[in-house]
């Protein structure tokens, strides 16, 4: 069975919305968990319709591929030949690799949203925008399609020399869309939150998912490293962005809600002079 198609998505999106909007005065906690399904639902509507227009372009994927191979060899950066190298020689340790790849990425983080919403509500609304933002301007820039490396000669196709591929599995995912790296975007978003929210002192075995999933889709050759790079950038830009927009917003309201000046219009002070009737028509005396 394949993934949704954008169109169904989109249903699930819509009816998710038409329900939330129903239930919420009943069914609070229902309409709420409905309202996060259908901005989950919006997000892959719209990575599908990404995917179908960045297949119109496979000569420049490839050529902007090429270009990215350069562009890191100029920057010094380790090569994916050498990654792949570490662990071509280990069948077990790949054959890993791409049930990584494969499951990890929407499993991931549908744990660690389910978790955030029902053990630590008060930060979900903040980090569940940052992953939307980040997601949906990936999203944006994969409408200039990249080939992995994988498609290019010299590299391996580690999922398809085992079987195990999701490109060949009837699902409709584009093999084009490389650039950025939402796998990596996601994974490197779920280890900082999870050492930002949560008090367990075993916190910081996160940051082993976003290290993980580096070194899964550089060596299988599904990512470039400038994938990854591109995607951690978004997700700082918007993470901050949020910040400085909840600190502006916050300063307006503020401002807004605050009490006017009153200025009197009477001067209580004694004013030296004649003093005059009530009646104002003249001095007393």
């Amino acid at each position: 069975m394949g993934l949704l198609s954008w169109q169904q998505a989109l249903t699930v999106c819509l009816v998710a919305i038409a329900s939330s909007v129903v239930l919420r005065r009943r069914l609070r906690r229902v309409a709420a968990i409905l309202l996060e399904i259908s901005i989950l639902a919006g997000l892959f509507a719209a990575w599908q319709l990404a995917q179908l227009i960045s297949r119109s372009g496979a000569a420049d994927a490839f050529a902007r591929a090429r270009w990215i191979e350069r562009f890191q060899h100029t920057l010094r950066l380790p090569s994916e030949h050498w990654m792949q190298h570490l662990v071509l020689g280990h069948p077990d340790l790949v054959r890993a690799e791409n049930l990584y790849y494969a499951m990890a990425h929407f499993n991931g983080m549908g744990i660690f949203l389910l978790w955030l919403f029902f053990r630590h509500r008060d930060r979900y609304p903040a980090v569940r925008t940052t992953m939307a933002v980040s997601t949906g301007v990936c999203l944006l820039v994969a409408f200039l399609p990249v080939a992995p490396p994988r498609l290019l000669p010299g590299y391996v196709d580690t999922a398809a020399r085992y079987g195990q591929s999701v490109y060949g599995a009837g699902l409709n995912v584009d093999e084009l869309s490389a650039m950025p790296s939402v796998h990596v975007l996601w994974a490197v978003l779920i280890g900082w939150y999870v050492v930002r929210v949560s008090g367990s002192r075993w916190r910081f075995l996160a940051l082993l998912y976003p290290v993980a999933t580096v070194f899964v889709v550089v060596s299988t050759a599904n990512h470039w490293w400038l994938d990854g790079i591109v995607a951690v950038l978004i997700l700082v830009a918007a993470a901050w962005g949020q910040v400085g927009l909840r600190r502006m917003w916050s300063a307006w309201r503020a401002k807004a809600n605050r009490p006017p000046t009153v200025v009197s219009l009477v001067d209580a002070t004694p004013v030296p002079g004649p003093a005059v009737t009530k009646d104002g028509h003249g001095p007393v005396g």
